[in-house]
């Protein structure tokens, strides 16, 4: 009887519960090498004059410009007003872009870009001996690139324990 009674003694008692542990690690290597960039601008046609003690037979100016063509300086016609006397005379002429409705591209890249007034450029990046290692030891092992380049490694080890 008591071989009996311990037997449904075990079915009786609640089970100990031993919970979940996990861990997870992560590697990564990221490398980079910039792309070359240009940025441009248009300009616009500008024209100004002005001065003292001058007469303006026909004020000069811009003419033309359409949207694929740049506006052209019509001449003026200028004297000295009073003849002995001082004067001042000046004239700015800004001619602006013309646009460009098309460029070709090959392969993703635009052989002969179209340049406007105002530009920024970027040169490509120099990948050289730029280069990234995971290792199994934790110790990942980057090498630094040409100019332009970045490199980041990184480890992540996250532990979780649940009751």
């Amino acid at each position: 009887m008591k071989k009996l009674l311990l037997v449904f003694s075990l079915f009786l008692t609640s089970p100990i519960f031993a919970g979940e542990i996990t861990s997870k690690i992560t590697d990564s290597i990221q490398l980079n090498v910039q792309g070359a960039a240009i940025q441009t601008e248009k300009i616009g046609s500008s024209y100004s004059a002005s001065g003292t003690n001058v007469n303006v037979t026909t004020l000069g100016g811009l003419t033309g410009g359409t949207s694929s063509a740049a506006a052209t300086m019509s001449s003026g016609s200028y004297a000295i007003n009073t003849n002995g006397q001082a004067f001042t005379f000046s004239e700015a002429l800004t001619v602006g872009d013309s646009t460009t409705s098309t460029q070709s591209v090959a392969a993703g890249v635009i052989g002969t870009p179209t340049l406007y007034g105002k530009n920024t450029t970027q040169a490509a990046g120099d990948k050289g001996t730029l280069a990234g290692t995971l290792s199994p030891t934790g110790i990942s092992n980057i090498t630094a690139g040409g100019a332009g380049t970045s490199a980041t490694a990184q480890r992540t080890i996250e532990l979780s324990v649940f009751k």
